[in-house]
């Protein structure tokens, strides 16, 4: 299967898209002014101990506290470590108001909730994960054969995998124990500056911050079934293979400069598909469609038949129609980085075969998913029910906002997103056209987002242009709409 990685590095913003068979399958994005906190390690204070919720909301420096509940909580310093802290009948014989903690955030803030995090925390690396307060070698289960398992578990306890616990990625197939080493001194000693650093500092302080976007993408990403990762600024580049030498220098080679005319993401049509990804309606092949529904409790999928008629009998042309949609949903669901609970509402099927085989493709449809999912059988109701685990925002609400012209019921565009949106398309107009100024019209908002919080790149974009930009608000523009003329 061919993949590539596309990396698009902008001063405020950095996207990554996963192209496999020349289709979008996954999407990245990460704002300089709103960088995912996953991973992240702070110092907090517990600001209110809950026993009645067996939890605590713990202060970590952010607008809203973190959620901090039993299950997520060491046990006492002294006792044994396979005592479960679920075994405390009291929240507080675990922490109390003002107690500091410190604690890994498992989950970004999502909607009115604020970020959810645990006291066992686990560092990645390339080939492994590091959980100081864990004990064992597990080993991924993506890796099927069972003898190079037991390699990597016996290469694992050699290099001393009895300190602390240690799970190998899927990436480590393969291989060499010197790798594995490698990277367990790295974690091991990232451990300990990571303790020394949250011993000095204070309550509500970051301690340690997860890799940027690019490097992050390399790290998880990165293995011998991408051919290629392009990335289109020089400066990313040579940050990129500075990583990649270092932790994985035999796929160094494999980060390419993209230096064409044309934006990387139009290599793909990234762009088009985030605009179709944003959409209510997915539209068939067969002329039948999806409708999704994001709500903060859960994301239904209706699929519909449309002007699909088949050719034989209904039953036939329902199956064949289920089965398209289960491919569909599969990529929809990374693209679009839905998570949680999912309800699947097929078209009824009254075969019972149908059913099994419908169930068969949706499953091997989500193998390819790097997230972990759990899909149920077909209900009473013939609805199928799957969770997709959830550590950051869906792509619609990282893109879009609330609409205030339909008292929230949809969603429209950020001012931001619309301004890097112009952004794009100056550089597409510079690179294609010869003009004396451009011109960019846009909705009040984003002229004003424009001239006050993104003036510095507009000024950058100015020099990278060569050529004068000026702005100008039209009243009878949509929020989501813009125009750059070339004058």
């Amino acid at each position: 299967m061919s993949v590539e990685i596309l990396v698009n590095v902008t001063p405020r913003e950095s996207r990554a898209a996963v192209i496999e068979q020349g289709v979008v399958q996954e999407l990245y994005i990460e704002r300089a002014n709103r960088r995912g906190l996953a991973g992240n390690i702070y110092q907090g204070r517990a600001s209110r101990v809950l026993p009645g919720m067996q939890a605590a909301f713990i202060d970590i420096g952010l607008d809203r506290a973190a959620f901090l509940h039993a299950s997520d909580i060491l046990p006492p310093p002294g006792l044994d470590k396979g005592v479960d802290a679920q075994a405390f009948e009291n929240v507080r014989d675990l922490v109390n108001e003002g107690d500091t903690v410190l604690v890994q955030v498992l989950k970004d803030p999502l909607g009115t909730k604020g970020a959810r995090v645990t006291t066992y925390v686990t560092l990645p690396s390339r080939f492994l994960v590091f959980m100081p307060q864990g004990r064992g070698v597990g080993v991924s289960a993506r890796i099927e054969d069972e003898a190079e398992r037991q390699r990597l578990r016996e290469a694992m306890q050699e290099s001393g995998g009895d300190r602390g616990g240690w799970i190998v990625r899927t990436v480590a197939e393969g291989a060499q124990i010197e790798a594995l080493r490698a990277d367990m001194m790295f974690l091991e000693r990232l451990w300990q500056v990571i303790r020394e650093r949250g011993e000095r500092s204070g309550a509500e302080e970051m301690v340690h911050e997860d890799l940027a976007l690019p490097l992050r993408v390399l790290r998880d990403l990165l293995g011998e079934q991408v051919d290629r990762v392009l990335v289109d600024t020089p400066a990313a580049h040579a940050q990129m293979t500075g990583f990649a030498r270092t932790f994985m220098p035999a796929l160094a080679g494999r980060i390419e400069t993209y230096d064409g005319k044309r934006p990387i993401f139009d290599l793909y049509g990234v762009d088009d598909e985030i605009e179709r990804a944003l959409d209510r309606k997915v539209p068939l092949k067969s002329g039948g469609y999806l409708m999704f529904d994001q709500t903060e409790a859960l994301t239904t999928i209706d699929v519909n038949t449309g002007a699909f008629v088949g050719h034989r009998n209904l039953e036939d042309t329902i199956y064949r129609t289920n089965l398209e949609a289960a491919v569909a949903i599969a990529r929809q669901l990374r693209l679009r980085n839905l998570g949680g609970i999912i309800i699947v509402d097929f078209i009824d099927m009254q075969d019972l075969e149908h059913r099994r085989l419908l169930l068969n493709s949706l499953e091997q449809a989500l193998a390819g998913d790097h997230v972990r999912t759990h899909l149920s059988a077909v209900s009473a109701l013939g609805l199928v029910e799957m969770t997709r685990k959830r550590t950051r925002e869906s792509l619609e609400h990282q893109l879009c906002r609330p609409c205030p012209n339909c008292d929230s019921r949809g969603f429209v565009k950020t001012a931001e997103t619309v301004a890097y949106q112009a952004f794009r398309e100056v550089l597409r107009q510079a690179r294609q056209f010869d003009f004396k100024e451009l011109l960019v019209l846009a909705h009040q908002d984003v002229i004003e987002l424009l001239l006050d919080e993104e003036s510095a790149a507009l000024a950058e974009l100015e020099l990278a242009v060569g050529k004068p930009i000026r702005l100008q608000a039209e009243a009878l523009y949509a929020e989501e709409q813009f125009d750059v003329v070339l004058v």
